[in-house]
């Protein structure tokens, strides 16, 4: 019984603290927790937010409805009786995105990395570049952009127009094209590298120049020495942005919206996880299984967050006892 005078002392005493927390707790617990726990809920109903009275219990059925396609079945049967189809457009939504995701975030990087190593030199301007290269993460994912990027890349755009003069003729609408507008999408998150360049160069600061110095002496040239010396000490920074480019790459949608038309683009080409998520939400209105999408893609970063967290024991070193 002396648990609770116990608690009740622990809470006298640090009142001070919790009053300045509960503007943050309310928006945790009304804004963050409650509706992940409702959406969670919903992921096991057929719910129509514009028929909420008609919302029926499922069980799996949402579930089954994503991945139904990889056993073979195009209809099942859900706990109620209902016959529901199987998503045809849900793996395709996973291979587009699983595939940005490998290739855009490692280039994404590999740039970044390089223009901070080129920023890192002491030379007059550096200041001034580096705000220069910031400003497309600043401007790269709002709506404006991806209008210009879509105008840039149709069959009658700039990029055209500059390859045409190079020479070359009979060239494709790159956004209109399944076969390239993905890379469109691509080439379009790794131009907004700023982000990730600031953290490496912040990172790259961190490194004494006599290691180097000592490294020249001993003759290593500056391949060597990038990756006996650059590489193992930069690898928390290298694994800070890995997680954080990943998490960003899953959630892609501005982009893909708009230079899709909102539809994922010819043969679903640009058809992006989020976006198949929202057509699902709120244009169909079937928010009990976008509900059910949310909480899919919830543990696929999860679990790719985990696969590189877990590998980084054999590539990440913090200097510690080494």
């Amino acid at each position: 019984m002396q648990i609770i005078p116990g608690i009740t002392n622990f809470f006298r005493r640090n009142a001070a603290a919790y009053m300045f927390l509960t503007p943050w707790l309310l928006g945790f617990f009304v804004l963050t927790l409650y509706p992940m726990a409702y959406s969670l809920l919903l992921s096991f109903t057929d719910y129509d937010f514009t028929q909420p009275n008609s919302t029926q219990w499922i069980g799996l059925g949402n579930y089954m409805k994503m991945f139904g396609s990889v056993f073979g079945q195009s209809e099942f049967t859900t706990v109620t009786g209902e016959i529901m189809r199987v998503d045809p457009y849900y793996m395709k939504s996973l291979s587009v995105t699983l595939t940005y995701v490998f290739v855009s975030v490692p280039l994404k990087l590999i740039v970044a990395l390089g223009v901070a190593m080129l920023l890192n030199q002491k030379l007059r301007g550096v200041p001034f570049y580096r705000a220069v290269y910031y400003i497309p993460t600043l401007l790269g994912g709002s709506v404006a952009i991806a209008v210009l990027w879509r105008k840039l890349f149709e069959k009658q755009g700039l990029v055209n127009d500059v390859l045409a003069s190079l020479g070359f003729t009979d060239l494709p609408g790159w956004i209109t094209n399944p076969n390239f507008a993905l890379w469109t999408l691509i080439l379009l998150t790794v131009w907004q590298f700023g982000s990730s360049m600031i953290i490496f160069l912040a990172g790259l600061k961190q490194i004494p120049s006599e290691y180097y110095d000592a490294a020249s002496v001993d003759g290593a040239n500056k391949v060597r020495q990038f990756f006996s010396i650059t590489i193992p000490l930069l690898s928390p920074v290298i694994l800070f942005n890995l997680v954080i480019q990943i998490i960003s790459a899953f959630q892609a949608f501005t982009q893909a919206y708009i230079i899709g038309g909102g539809r994922g683009g010819v043969l679903n080409s640009t058809l992006f996880y989020t976006l198949h998520l929202y057509i699902q939400g709120w244009t169909y209105h079937e928010m009990g299984y976008a509900s059910a999408m949310a909480w899919v893609l919830l543990i696929i970063i999860g679990v790719f967050t985990a696969i590189v967290f877990r590998s980084s024991r054999w590539w990440v070193s913090y200097g510690v006892g080494e």
